[in-house]
């Protein structure tokens, strides 16, 4: 793998369960050695220099790790202890946080009584305290409504924007990705398949996407035809990508039998990753892993 993100960039791994995610990840927060080759977050390698990595990343758990019994004012205060934050700055940091993801209103409310979406909203918070150049989000608005996502959305693009931070995002929601990311690499076996920014890669599917449900369809002599790229079989239905799809249809209806539905739309960033990872439900390996670890390395601490 030889991957290099810029600054202030909303950078998306994906891939399906078991691609590698995790291992990748957990290198870069320095819970694993790499076992060949180098790698650096903001400057610093993550062998020879594990504490400097850790100093300035900052990390936003799948699943929500704040004590439930504290209010979010207390839970944002002892981490601010824990990474150093001087005194004098700490009650305009957690002021400043908490502002940010709209929760000052609610900052002496136990954390126990917050919704879902006002969990994550403080997960966020304290991954933003100790103002880290890199920040690594799991599956961000995973189980949040469209609302509170859609807000969230907002808050991981304006920290790009306005405050430059460079932020990995692994996620499943593919939407999601195409909404924020400036690029996404799609990583199975270990390996980027493919790299590049959402709309090329959407591009590079070779044209429109249609969804054929037939009981015949005559696939010899559709292959032959230059304006059909791809045809393959799920189910019932006949999945081609062609150029120009509307005008061509009538043409491609000529080789099927039996239609009982048609569906045009364009190339989605979800056609792209089956088009790289298949279409098969795939094992969990593995997955999972690195931000329970970290959790968990935090307690034992």
């Amino acid at each position: 793998m030889n991957l290099q993100i810029r600054e202030g960039e909303i950078f998306g791994l994906l891939g399906p369960n078991g691609a590698g995610k995790t291992t990748t990840l957990s290198m870069l927060a320095t819970l694993i050695k790499p076992s060949s080759g180098v790698a650096k977050v903001n400057g610093f390698d993550v062998v020879k220099n594990p504490s400097e990595v850790r100093k300035t990343i900052g990390i936003v758990f799948q699943d929500p790790s704040s004590d439930d019994v504290l209010t979010g004012y207390e839970n944002l205060k002892l981490h601010a202890m824990l990474y150093g934050i001087p005194r004098s700055k700490r009650e305009e940091k957690i002021k400043e946080v908490l502002e940010l993801v709209g929760l000052y209103d609610r900052r002496n409310d136990i954390v126990k009584k917050y919704s879902g979406g006002m969990r994550r909203r403080l997960e966020l918070a304290r991954g933003l305290m100790h103002e880290p150049k890199i920040l690594f989000l799991d599956e961000p608005t995973l189980g949040l409504d469209p609302q509170t996502r859609e807000v969230i959305w907002k808050y991981i693009e304006d920290l790009a924007e306005k405050q430059k931070v460079t932020i990995i995002i692994t996620t499943h929601y593919m939407e999601e990705a195409d909404r924020l990311c400036d690029r996404v690499g799609i990583i199975d076996f270990g390996k980027i398949v493919v790299l590049d920014e959402p709309d090329k890669l959407k591009k590079a599917m070779g044209g429109d996407v249609v969804v054929l449900k037939s009981k015949i369809l005559d696939e010899k002599k559709l292959k032959g035809l230059n304006f059909i790229k791809k045809i393959e079989k799920k189910d019932d239905s006949f999945i081609l990508t062609m150029e120009n799809a509307n005008k061509r249809l009538n043409e491609l209806l000529k080789y099927t039998e039996g239609v009982e539905s048609v569906e045009i739309r364009n190339a989605t960033l979800n056609d792209v990753f089956l088009h790289y990872t298949g279409r098969e439900i795939r094992e969990e390996a593995g997955e999972g892993g690195i931000f329970e670890r970290i959790a968990q390395q935090s307690v034992r601490r």
